[in-house]
This record gives C-alpha cells, structure tokens and sequence, in this order.
C-alpha cells in the first residue's frame, strides 16, 4: 500500500511539472510573438523610411528589442517567419544562426549589423554581437577578424564543413551593398575557437590574382546581378565570372558584370579549390541567391 501512495504521489508531482513546463512553454512563446510584432514595425521602417536618421533609431530600437525578445529561455527554437526584412540563418547543424541586415546611409553605401545566436541545451542566451569594421579593415581579403570587426554583409546561405579539417567551419554566402556604384558579394568564413567566433581562414586554393586569401569577395556594377549559390550535388560554390565591358577597363569593378561563364569553388578535402569555366546542367539565376536586397524591399511590408 504504501508503495502505491508514493507512486501515486511521484505522478502527481510528474504530472504537475510537466503542466507548468507547458504553461511557461506557452507563455514564452506569447511573449516572443508579441516583440516579434514589434520587430516587424521597426525593421519595415529601418529598411523604407526616407529619412537616414529615422532609419538609424528604428534600427537601434530594433537592436534593444531583438535582444529582449532572444533573452526568453528557448528563444532559438523560434522561427521569427513573420519576419521577413532581415536575414536569419541557421546552420545545418543547428549549432548556431545569424541574424543580419544592412541599413542604408543616405550617400548609397551601407552600414551592416548582426548577431550570431547559439543553440544551447539549457536555453539560456549566448551570443555574438557582429559589429562592422569594413572602413577599417585594410586587406579585406587577407584579414582574419572577430565578431567585434566584422566585415558586415547579409548573409543568405551557411555551408558546414566539419570533415576532413583540424578546425570545423562554415562557410557563409552574403550580399553586401557597397556604395552607390558598386555592389559586393562575400564567400566568408566563420568558425569558433576558445570561446569566440573568428571570420576568415585561408581554405581557398587555386586563384592565381589572390593565392592566400581568407575570403573570396566580389565587386561590380550595382545595375548588374550576380550569382552566387552553392551547388550541393557538386560540392561547389558557383558564381558568375566577372569582368568588364572592355578590357581596358580593367579594375574598374564598378563596371563589372557577368560575362555568361561560371566559375566555382570545389570543396576537396577540406579545401575550397578553384575552378574555372564550369559547365552546369542547369544554369542558376540571381533569384538563387535567397536573401533581402533592400532594394527590392520597397513597399514590402
């Protein structure tokens, strides 16, 4: 008998916790959609307003409200899919996701934030703030930086490379605005190490022009688009080959664009090799590239 009362109490008590798990599962899940409501507002006016410092205060109040509303425990099981003019990518092995999104200045160059949320078993908050240092990073190629200098850019895929390596890493596709002329795209490289998240690596072989650069960036004309996707089936990176209307016009990368060739970076054995003149069964276009060019973002709401 008394065997029965404790097993009866321990259900009860089960019973009990599990009720309350889900009532605060629930409350938390309310909580975040509300603030999810309110990053929504803040971010269409970030993107559309017409006034650069309007833009500029909707931004930090989206910053603040981000970060409250990811401080709810389990906050990276939420989709935030209403939110749709920024960017959020997880990667394939959900170890982490990537918030990022640029704000235009006035001029037509851009200013990029971000931050990088982990996955953690207790649910609690760990992440890195990505701040942008573009003006200040020299050799933007060469540079291996931190979160705190971060070459900012909109990231649009994530490409885990776990095998074959001494260091996992992933490897990140972005957009970056550049100035009213110019746009750029990013092959960036990010990985984790004593507790922080480092952003470039040299991986890529075979580029005569860059031989031992930890980032593959492209520039060209704005008008133009460019892709750059990632082909699983081929473990390639593929992208338009660039180049300018006229030879002589060589370097002037604002008047770059695609001359109907395909490059690529083929994953071998840890390594990104480069591959030129590749021949595709099925030609990609810019709608690959799944990302939110503010651009295009006017009247979206």
């Amino acid at each position: 008998m008394r065997h029965l009362f404790i097993i009866f109490g321990l259900l009860i008590f089960t019973s009990g916790n599990a009720e309350a798990q889900h009532s605060d599962s629930n409350k938390n899940k309310q909580t975040m959609l509300n603030l999810q409501d309110s990053l929504q507002i803040l971010s269409y006016k970030m993107i559309n307003d017409s006034i650069e410092p309007e833009r500029y205060n909707a931004n930090y109040q989206f910053i603040k409200t981000l970060v409250n509303t990811l401080k709810t425990p389990y906050s990276f099981n939420f989709s935030f899919d209403s939110l749709k003019t920024i960017s959020i990518q997880s990667s394939p092995d959900k170890r982490f996701r990537i918030f990022s999104w640029p704000v235009m200045n006035n001029d037509g160059s851009y200013r990029y934030y971000g931050t990088i949320q982990m996955n953690k078993p207790d649910g609690k908050l760990q992440m890195f703030p990505l701040v942008d240092y573009t003006p200040a990073i020299k050799n933007s190629a060469d540079t291996v930086t931190t979160s705190d200098k971060w070459y900012g850019a909109q990231y649009y895929r994530i490409i885990s490379v776990l095998n074959n390596v001494q260091t996992p890493y992933y490897v990140l596709l972005g957009w970056k605005g550049n100035t009213i002329r110019s746009t750029k795209k990013v092959i960036e490289i990010l990985y984790f190490r004593d507790g922080k998240a480092y952003f470039g690596m040299p991986v890529f072989d075979g580029d005569k022009e860059q031989p031992l650069k930890k980032r593959a960036i492209f520039e060209y004309d704005r008008r133009a688009s460019m892709v750059l996707n990632y082909e699983p089936s081929i473990s390639t990176v593929v992208f338009d080959h660039l180049a300018p209307p006229d030879p002589k016009l060589k370097g002037r990368f604002e008047l770059y664009g695609p001359d109907f060739s395909y490059d690529g970076y083929r994953l071998v054995n840890g390594r990104w090799k480069f591959v030129q003149d590749l021949e595709l069964k099925n030609t990609p276009t810019d709608q690959d590239d799944n990302f939110n060019d503010p651009k295009k973002m006017k009247g979206n709401r």
